[in-house]
């Protein structure tokens, strides 16, 4: 009877011990009595009956992420990888139906990602599967929705994280963008070098019109030496015609005397023979005579014919 007692007691103890448990945070526990659903239990300390009651399963209330990789073809014919990722939880209210309605609800998931990816993308062109992706994302969590409302799960957001077309696809796309970005470089090559012959020219036209300028001032100032050089010798009694010719042959002395005085100069003045200065005086002399006697022949016939 003694030993019994402790035996009672540890038995005692056994049973108490399983008679309460525990479930975490963000868990429910789903509890069965000889196999039939009987309660769903949250976090905290719970308590069944132990050898009646077990605890048959545990689900996470938390939000939880599913990859999927679906291959599919383009409207181009352009085979693609894409990875859809699904962000779904299981809603607190309806535990009994995640838990009881299917056994693999990740197959169901990707079941449904893959029809809906296969319906969608065989309708875009590559550059379009780029472009419109989160349409794509928006019709796979539509579908999810409707689907997997019924079981319990609650699809949060659905993303389209990775877009891979075949590798020598790929590999044109970067040829095709790398010839893009040659074509706008020469363009901008040509502009500059276009900006740059502009400006020359402008440069140039400008060079020209200054010298120009330059050389017209200094024609002129020429000229008005001239004026006083010949006002100065009529003074003392040398005409017009005499002046000139001496201002000529002054400047043409001195010209020789500059390319004398450079050694490595290339101008040659001709003539310029010692006889040149003599001769070109004479002929201004002769050509000025002429000229005075021609004056002075219509002069005359103006005079008689009036």
């Amino acid at each position: 009877m003694l030993f019994s007692i402790p035996v009672f007691l540890f038995l005692g103890l056994v049973i108490l011990f399983f008679s309460f448990f525990t479930v975490k945070q963000q868990t429910a526990a789903i509890i069965e009595r000889f196999g039939k659903f009987q309660s769903i239990r949250h976090s905290g300390l719970q308590l069944k009956i132990p050898l009646i009651d077990t605890v048959s399963g545990r689900l996470s209330l938390k939000i939880q992420q599913l990859d999927v990789l679906v291959e599919t073809k383009t409207l181009d014919d352009v085979f693609v990888r894409l990875k859809i990722s699904v962000q779904y939880k299981v809603i607190k209210d309806k535990v009994y139906d995640a838990f009881y309605k299917l056994d693999y609800p990740h197959d169901q998931i990707t079941s449904y990602v893959f029809d809906v990816v296969r319906a969608e993308v065989p309708k875009m062109k590559l550059d379009d599967v780029f472009v419109k992706k989160d349409d794509i994302a928006l019709a796979v969590k539509a579908e999810l929705n409707d689907a997997m409302l019924d079981y319990g799960f609650d699809i949060i957001k659905t993303l389209v994280t990775d877009i891979d077309p075949d590798p020598q696809v790929k590999a044109a796309m970067n040829r095709i963008n790398a010839a893009e970005r040659e074509k706008t470089a020469a363009q901008y090559e040509g502009d500059a070098q276009r900006i740059l012959i502009v400006e020359k020219a402008k440069a140039e036209a400008e060079s020209k019109r200054l010298q120009g300028q330059g050389i017209a001032d200094q024609r002129r100032e020429i000229a008005r030496g001239l004026e006083e050089s010949v006002d100065v010798l009529n003074r003392v009694g040398i005409n017009s015609q005499e002046a000139s010719a001496l201002i000529v042959v002054t400047q043409h002395y001195d010209t020789l005397q500059a390319i004398g005085g450079e050694t490595n100069s290339n101008l040659i003045l001709l003539p310029n023979s010692p006889q040149a200065g003599s001769n070109m005086l004479n002929d201004m002399v002769a050509s000025f005579t002429a000229s005075n006697q021609i004056g002075e022949a219509m002069k005359e016939n103006k005079k008689k014919n009036s």
